[in-house]
């Protein structure tokens, strides 16, 4: 084997390893979320594989040290890649009867380990097929390694920045698998003539591309009608009607979470029972006077920046979203006219606050998802930044998905805003009056940079709901009880251990329930 062929297989062999490593985040994110437990498992998984890998590689070279073996670990590693979609179909969904982090670690070993041993396999036979002469063997070693350590910088950089957004994760994998099956049939001796090799190609790489394409592409429907891949989420429309069984409504759902529901005839109309917290607190706050400014940081549907548009017309409304194609979908599929007034930032929301000179009466953070939440957007640092954008009078105001029972983010989401705002300052609403007795339930956390008028705001709505929701304002003997008997800690830059504190949220709605 020539050192040129050696340079180009190990940089091939490289960067679809690692394309395929990037790429599994994304996979598996729809059914168990981009937590610190996915990850820790995609990259466990992955390195144990090329770890066996090239032991065994090692060891079959010296038993078949042959182009040909070459050839069929390439052949074998490019249809392993393929089943990448398949096993995903079959396994991702399945509830284990097991905790939550040990099935995404079984799951991701089903999916990926085989892919990665085999990859992990070309190493070793490389470097023995091409080592002639052990004095030259520091330099030419050096060099391999080299190329397949530039296959994986390269694979790594071109996957996050642009092909994910160009591709999506089914055409990604069927790419790389075929580039591995092609530099099988290119490198690896495996038939004794070009014709036989050709005829191969015409035939194989067409089925593969077929079988992709019409049985594991994504099942658009009269309901479904759109999906996505950005470089954030996997983003899908699909039709619903409201919980009136009235109105029909636009269901955007970013990875597994259905985030908002649209109206587009309507934008007064506001489904989640948190938004309509949302707008208690803006008519107890703003009815007089609509002039204000508000922060919405995480936009997704923009479900409630056009209500504040629609009822508020002297508001000045401002967007943070981080991911520019969400904003893409919204303005084409679901109503944001061109002439609105609402202004969208395309960037991640605590570099906006950082550098913000606008001073602004509402915060909303809209950012947290039920199985990733971004832990800079919860730090007691991150609640300073956006407690100095505050006008005196300002409300911030964070819908929290938690179990009120045995929740560990949701006091320690308290403790650090407390801690910013001051005790007095922070209260805790349900959307739910039965609060104590709920499991998994959505919480909005409402933080003033001044006083907070809680018993103006429980009035207010006792007047317009006939008190049923007051008793959602959770009592501050109660809040600060559920504080200090649960482990809460304030979350910093140095230590926001998020993932491991919304756990049992993980474990509750996506894990395997044990029976007492």
């Amino acid at each position: 084997m020539t050192l040129l062929e050696a340079y180009i297989v190990m940089f091939i062999a490289s960067f679809c390893t690692l394309v395929i490593e990037m790429v599994a985040g994304r996979i598996l994110a729809p059914f168990v979320g981009v937590s610190i437990y996915t990850w820790t498992s995609i990259i466990g998984v992955i390195l144990a594989g090329i770890s066996i890998g090239a032991y065994v590689g090692g060891k079959l070279v010296d038993r078949f040290p042959s182009r040909k073996t070459l050839g069929w670990l390439l052949l074998l590693s490019g249809i392993a890649s393929l089943t990448i979609i398949p096993l995903n179909h079959l396994v991702a969904a399945y509830r284990f009867p097991f905790s939550l982090m040990t099935r995404i670690f079984i799951v991701t070993t089903i999916i990926f380990f085989i892919p990665g041993c085999i990859l992990g396999t070309i190493s070793p036979v490389v470097v023995r097929l091409t080592l002639k002469n052990l004095d030259r063997a520091g330099n030419i070693i050096g060099k391999i390694y080299a190329f397949s350590t530039l296959g994986a910088i390269i694979g790594t950089f071109v996957t996050g920045f642009f092909l994910i957004s160009w591709m999506g994760t089914r055409s990604i994998i069927l790419t790389m698998g075929i580039v591995l099956i092609l530099s099988a049939v290119l490198f690896g001796s495996l038939f004794k003539s070009k014709k036989a090799a050709a005829i191969f190609i015409i035939l194989a790489i067409p089925s593969f591309w077929l079988i992709y394409t019409y049985i594991y592409k994504v099942p658009l429907s009269d309901k479904t009608y759109l999906y996505k891949e950005s470089d954030y989420f996997t983003i899908k429309l699909t039709k619903t009607i409201s919980s009136n069984g009235r109105t029909p409504l636009e269901a955007m759902i970013l990875d597994n979470l259905i985030h908002s529901y649209v109206a587009l005839d309507d934008p007064l109309h506001i489904e989640y029972e948190y938004e309509r917290i949302y707008a208690d607190v803006l008519k107890w706050k703003f009815e007089k006077n609509n002039d204000f400014r508000s922060l919405t940081i995480g936009g997704g549907g923009y479900t409630f920046p056009r209500y504040m548009e629609v009822y508020y017309p002297n508001a000045h409304i401002d967007v943070v979203e981080i991911d520019p194609e969400v904003t893409r979908i919204v303005c084409k599929n679901l109503g944001l006219p061109k002439t609105t007034k609402i202004r969208s930032f395309n960037e991640d929301g605590r570099w906006y606050v950082m550098n913000c000179k606008e001073k602004y009466d509402l915060v909303f953070t809209d950012a947290y998802n039920d199985l990733s939440i971004p832990y800079h957007l919860t730090t007691k640092e991150f609640a300073e930044q956006i407690r100095g954008i505050m006008s005196p009078d300002g409300i911030l105001m964070s819908n929290i998905i938690d179990n009120f029972q045995k929740g560990a983010f949701l006091p320690s989401y308290m403790k650090t805003l407390r801690e910013v705002f001051g005790q007095k300052n922070v209260y805790l609403i349900s959307v739910t009056p039965d609060f104590e007795n709920t499991r998994i339930s959505t919480f909005i956390v409402l933080a003033g940079k001044g006083n907070i008028d809680i018993d103006g705001f429980k009035k207010h709505i006792s007047g317009r709901l006939g008190g049923r929701a007051t008793s959602a304002v959770v009592p501050e003997n109660l809040m600060q009880e559920f504080i200090n008997k649960r482990y809460s800690i304030i979350i910093t830059d140095d230590h926001a251990p998020v993932d491991n504190l919304i756990a049992p949220v993980f474990e509750e709605r996506f894990g395997y329930n044990r029976k007492s």
